[in-house]
């Protein structure tokens, strides 16, 4: 069936149509606001032409679009629930990422969802600024493990900070910092497929390198995890985080340039949580009725094992789900409310996460803490490094399973107790003050583009942020204390999840434009007025969705340190394929 659907699809591509891939990784529905009609074009015409970038000698492609929409139609007609994807990672390396296992063999809802070890500290260190102040110092061994993914699988091997996937938790207090000896304890080959093709990752690099990222962070730059300050087997890296910021669910994993995808995609992440006592007075659900969901995909093997292809591909989307490192597993709730601390950790995959409408949901955080006020909501949709905070009232569920499923798979089941109890958190109404940066504090504003190139006719040669490869001069260089505009053109068909080391920020807006006439005459026309972000984006972000042929407007407040951190786009083989760029912060001038 999926192979007749397939021939029809191929002889649909040169037809208008009703386009939905626009979404990293999602294979099946998605939200209206992200459909769209597009026309594929034809080899030859204008809607199929593109234009060269003179700089590097490369094409850029203006759309993904006959790679996406194969990719989610063969699918489609697979059922939300398959065991392979037809996609360009399939058709250029079928060998490497054809999913053998099947997710769909393995029984559901059998293994009880982990929770990660919370970091203990060995001491205390003192401050780098010699006041003579204490702090916890911690030790984080990086190494090798095994873990049993389902009941009926056999165990797999990964990398693990503290010895499980995800790592230990850090949970601390706002203004207690900490250190973190990051140890180097892996083996010195990487037991998946090094591409030594993609920048930072030659030859003559060390096969396996780490550093880490504390992903959320306000961290002086030499504890940020700057790309090229990597470690290898044997060496260490102590770091200094302030958690001089507002309460917020972060996380950490590694940052290595050139291999980032596959160290995160071995294992190598975990969360980081800064509580405050603003946050702890509200009353919401907390001790064992706050609860972290840690998402991520993966290709497995019948015996357990990872796959992953041997060369660069654009996109990895798994097959199979996991939440906190298990493949479909159960959680037993009381009947009351709990809190969920939601972390996109997937390579590329987009969330778009749905509980049924029976059940109250109010979604009271994003990425850099509360929002100003709950929005209930039925779904929510995250990007690859967004985060979500979620209160879920199972109070009128009692003796009910609820089942939270993405478009694509069924993540988890939630085993409602039959008994009533009483229940003393609330949401309330008002949640913390978080005033809209005025566009008038902006001293600058930027116009940064977003580029896929093209090798031949249909190959993606990497991307690249403002047509600028990793290794040229850095160009974005704020000045610490002032805010800027940056205007994020995306002139792929993709989203991109844009993050910015060291600083939060607003979104102030999205807006599609009409992207070949930008990328022939350099015209920029609008196709539509600007379209504030929701509810569920008025907070404060550090990751932001740039939707394919859109502009979407953030504005930065450049706080805390100057020195030289990244921006990047959190799609990882994006990110490890040039879409990354470092930028400086200067010093104010007195």
């Amino acid at each position: 069936m999926l192979v007749s659907h397939t021939s029809r699809v191929l002889r649909m591509e040169k037809q208008t149509c009703v386009f939905t891939g626009c979404i990293l990784g999602s294979p099946s529905r998605v939200p209206s606001r992200y459909k769209r009609k597009c026309n594929l074009g034809t080899k030859g015409s204008a809607a199929g032409r593109r234009t060269p970038f003179e700089s590097t000698g490369v094409e850029t492609d203006r759309l993904t679009t006959r790679r996406r929409f194969l990719r989610q139609s063969a699918i489609a007609a697979a059922g939300a629930m398959v065991p392979r994807a037809f996609s360009q990672t399939a058709r250029r390396d079928a060998k490497a990422v054809v999913p053998i296992l099947d997710p769909n063999s393995l029984d559901r809802f059998v293994d009880p969802l982990p929770l990660p070890v919370v970091a203990k500290p060995l001491g205390e260190r003192a401050l780098p600024d010699k006041s003579g102040e204490r702090v916890p110092f911690y030790r984080v061994p990086m190494r090798a493990i095994t873990a049993q993914l389902h009941r009926d699988l056999p165990p797999t091997n990964l990398w693990s900070y503290g010895g499980s996937v995800p790592g230990v938790m850090f949970d601390t207090q706002c203004g207690q910092g900490l250190f973190v000896e990051w140890a180097n304890e892996l083996p010195t080959k990487h037991f998946l497929p090094v591409d030594y093709s993609v920048h930072g990752a030659g030859p003559d690099t060390p096969e396996v390198r780490t550093v880490v990222h504390l992903h959320g962070a306000k961290t002086p730059p030499e504890s940020d995890g700057y790309p090229e300050d990597w470690s290898v087997p044997g060496q260490s890296r102590t770091y200094y985080y302030p958690n001089q910021q507002d309460a917020a669910q972060l996380w950490y994993h590694d940052h290595a340039i050139g291999i980032t995808r596959l160290n995160i995609y071995a294992g190598l992440l975990g969360l980081h949580v800064i509580r405050d006592q603003a946050e702890q007075q509200l009353g919401l659900p907390n001790g064992k009725y706050e609860v972290p969901l840690v998402l991520f995909d993966r290709h497995l093997r019948r015996d357990g094992q990872l796959s992953y292809p041997s060369s660069w591909v654009p996109e990895v989307l798994g097959e199979v789900p996991l939440v906190n490192g298990k493949i479909f597993p159960y959680l037993d709730v009381e009947a009351r409310k709990y809190r969920f601390r939601v972390v996109n950790a997937a390579n590329g995959r987009l969330y778009r996460l749905s509980w049924p409408h029976e059940v109250e949901v109010h979604q009271i955080g994003t990425d850099q803490g509360l929002l100003p006020a709950p929005v209930a909501i039925t779904h929510v949709v995250l990007a690859p490094g967004e985060r979500a905070d979620l209160v879920v009232d199972f109070a009128p569920q009692r003796g009910n399973r609820i089942v939270l499923s993405d478009d694509a798979f069924t993540l988890m089941e939630f085993r409602v107790s039959a008994a009533a109890v009483s229940d003393p958190s609330e949401v309330p109404a008002r949640l913390r003050p978080v005033p809209r940066a005025a566009e008038s504090s902006a001293v600058k504003t930027r116009w940064l583009t977003l580029d896929e190139l093209k090798k031949g006719m249909s190959a993606s040669g990497g991307m690249l942020l403002n047509k600028t490869p990793w290794h040229m001069p850095i160009t974005e260089k704020p000045v610490l204390g002032t805010t800027e505009i940056w205007e994020l053109a995306n002139l792929t068909d993709d989203v991109h999840p844009i993050h910015l080391h060291l600083v939060r920020f607003q979104i102030l807006d999205r807006r599609r434009f009409d992207v070949f006439q930008y990328m022939t005459t350099g015209t920029l026309r609008y196709r539509d007025p600007a379209r504030l972000p929701g509810p569920d984006e008025m907070g404060w972000k550090d990751t932001a969705r740039v939707d394919g042929q859109t502009v979407t407007r953030i504005i930065v407040p450049f706080e805390g340190y100057a020195g030289r951190y990244v921006w990047h786009c959190h799609n990882l083989e994006h990110e490890d394929n040039e879409m990354m760029r470092p930028y400086e912060v200067l010093a104010a001038r007195n």
